[in-house]
């Protein structure tokens, strides 16, 4: 089998997962720049191929947000393969260094924390979950 058919399979399947999931794909600098100016509370999942955190964010991206309370706006760019909205979307990432999969919570365009790599690799689904939910909790509104 051909690698680049495999990852371009793989990379249909996880954007996908998050498009399926309600969020909405960045593909440019443009659009992280308008969906990141929304008002409210955005959360951003920086996407990943990773085999192993990506197989873990990527329903935890999913069923974090069946909760009370919610980000305003559910927004996804992908490491790796939409590089100049990944690029920018971590130049609002103030105080953390590149990291994907993660997920970040920002209001207004600004950031509120992060959910990194490490916090996501060697650990459950649930265990994210429960973390992007509690920051959803502090920083949220319920819908």
């Amino acid at each position: 089998m051909d690698f680049n058919l495999f990852m371009n399979d793989v990379v249909k399947v996880a954007r996908q997962e998050m498009v399926s999931s309600g969020y909405t794909q960045l593909h440019t600098a443009e659009e992280v720049e308008e969906a990141f100016t929304q008002p409210g509370v955005t959360l951003v999942m920086v996407n990943s191929v990773c085999g192993c955190a990506g197989g873990i964010a990527r329903p935890a991206a999913y069923h974090s947000v069946h909760y009370d309370k919610r980000p305003n706006n559910l927004v996804t760019v992908f490491a790796g393969q939409d590089k100049e909205a990944t690029a920018k979307a971590r130049e609002y990432f103030e105080g953390y260094p590149p990291s994907s999969p993660s997920f970040a919570l920002l209001k207004d365009g600004q950031i509120l924390t992060m959910v990194e790599r490490h916090e996501i690799e060697g650990h459950s689904p649930m265990e994210v979950i429960e973390k992007l939910q509690g920051y959803f909790e502090e920083y949220c509104e319920e819908v």
